[in-house]
């Protein structure tokens, strides 16, 4: 599993940071930068509970963001120019019922859509709305076979076949539309589907999906699971999967990731990504970081009481800057957490190696 995967051409398995050269030459100056990336969580309840479910201790709440606030909110960040906005979070976006529309809203905001969903309740009316007006959906199946996918996502079986289903459906919309939207799939790797992934990936290409992502496990100290898995031992599986690939079907076996699973070190003393990424969650909240969410000193604020450049610009997140700086300790921090390959990246930055001025 040496090296990055070729067919990662969405640089899923590495970072995208080095594109924005205007915004990190900021940071090197110590300017003010807003977001290039907010993940907003919509819904706080989830329809399925998965096993492995990163953000299970915020509780499933039944909260919904209100959708005139976010709106506000989103035309704010648009004009600050935070650059794309992802609709996941704690819970199932599509459960929010204004969802289509505000992701229309975003696009017309200036700012690229993502979502992220478990896609059961993506049904063709909403893929027909809002596939014009997103960048990429992520759908996330993590099984093979309706048995599997029931005990891993503690759903009911035919939940299965209405996301395969969905998937389909967006796709033939986004034929017929000619629509840009690049939807794939994603299966987090665990014991219990190892053995289904070759026949999923085989389903997915046949069904026409774009990519095909498979992650390893990951783990928070708050988390109510923990997995002791050595992904080398599923280098195999990577090799086996290789076979599918096409210019329109690409396994992305996230190989780098797993490495850093499997050896659980970093090359990074503190945690430099704050700058460029922000988390909106169900209350209305502003953070830091997703995976410190109800911890008070990673809070910014929240939307409901203030703009988001009041937010941004504000006290809180500077002392919550300060404090992380000082006191963060990263031995809490999830592995393998999105912003790990762009730390890697930032701290390079900060700590050039010898002779860059070869180029």
């Amino acid at each position: 599993m040496i090296g990055k995967d070729m067919n990662d051409r969405f640089r899923i398995d590495s970072h995208k940071l080095m594109y924005h050269v205007n915004r990190v030459a900021d940071w090197l100056d110590d300017k003010l930068i807003y977001p290039i990336y907010i993940e907003i969580s919509p819904s706080g309840t989830c329809n399925h509970r998965c096993l492995f479910c990163s953000v299970d201790f915020m509780g499933f709440k039944k909260r919904f963001l209100n959708t005139g606030v976010l709106k506000k909110r989103i035309t704010e960040m648009g004009a600050l120019k935070v650059k794309s906005i992802m609709f996941a979070g704690e819970g199932e976006p599509f459960l929010h019922k204004d969802l289509p529309d505000i992701i229309v809203h975003t696009k017309k905001a200036g700012i690229d859509v993502a979502i992220t969903t478990n896609g059961v309740l993506m049904r063709p009316a909403i893929s027909q709305k809002i596939l014009q007006s997103t960048e990429w959906i992520k759908i996330s199946l993590n099984a093979g076979t309706s048995d599997t996918y029931a005990k891993i996502h503690r759903t009911n079986k035919k939940d299965f076949n209405k996301a395969v289903s969905n998937i389909a459906s967006a796709l033939e919309i986004r034929e017929k539309t000619r629509a840009q939207c690049t939807i794939g799939a994603q299966m987090l790797l665990i014991p219990e589907n190892v053995a289904e992934v070759e026949m999923l990936t085989k389903m997915l290409k046949d069904i026409g999906v774009d990519y095909f992502v498979i992650k390893p496990y990951t783990h928070h100290y708050r988390n109510d699971h923990e997995y002791s898995i050595f992904y080398k031992e599923f280098e195999s599986v990577g090799e086996t999967l290789k076979a599918y690939n096409t210019n329109d079907f690409q396994v992305i076996f996230r190989s780098n990731a797993m490495q850093k699973w499997d050896r659980q070190q970093r090359s990074y003393n503190r945690c430099r990504a704050f700058p460029f990424w922000g988390y909106l969650d169900a209350a209305g909240n502003v953070w830091g970081c997703s995976a410190h969410l109800l911890e008070e000193q990673f809070c910014y604020g929240s939307i409901t009481d203030q703009s988001f450049e009041a937010i941004w610009t504000g006290e809180k997140r500077k002392e919550s800057l300060e404090w992380a700086k000082e006191n963060l300790d990263l031995k809490i921090c999830k592995f393998n957490c999105r912003m790990d390959e762009v730390n890697r990246y930032l701290h390079e930055l900060k700590h050039l190696p010898e002779h860059v001025n070869f180029i």
